[in-house]
C-alpha cells in the first residue's frame, strides 16, 4: 500500500460520516496525488480525485507524517512554507485534529 493510500484510509476513518467541516477540502501532495474531502454533504466522501475545493492545503507527505506524529508544529510549518493554504484558513485549522488522529 502506498503512502497516499495509507493516508487516505486514515483520513476516511477520521472523517467518518460527518466531520463537521461543512466544506470541500483538498490536500495536495503535488505529483504524489491528492485527497479530496467532500464534507459539504453528509455522509462525507473522501477520495483521491482532483476537483474544486473551498480550501486547498499543499504539503509534502513527509511533512504531513511528521505533523501527525507531533514532530512538526503546524504553525511553524505554515510560517516556514512547508504548508501552503489557499482559501479558508479556519477550515484548514479544523482539519488538523482529524489528521493528527
Amino acid at each position: 500500500m502506498s503512502d497516499l493510500e495509507t493516508i487516505t484510509q486514515k483520513i476516511i476513518a477520521a472523517v467518518g460520516e460527518n466531520s463537521g467541516l461543512g466544506k470541500i477540502v483538498k490536500i495536495d501532495f503535488g505529483d504524489l496525488g491528492k485527497i479530496l474531502i467532500n464534507a459539504a454533504q453528509v455522509p462525507n466522501v473522501v477520495s483521491n480525485d482532483d476537483g474544486p475545493a473551498d480550501t486547498t492545503v499543499a504539503i509534502s507527505i513527509d511533512d504531513l507524517k511528521a505533523m501527525a506524529a507531533g514532530a512538526l508544529d503546524p504553525m511553524m510549518a505554515f510560517m516556514t512554507g512547508k504548508i501552503k493554504i489557499q482559501g479558508d484558513m479556519g477550515i484548514a485549522q479544523k482539519l488538523l485534529p482529524l489528521i493528527k488522529g
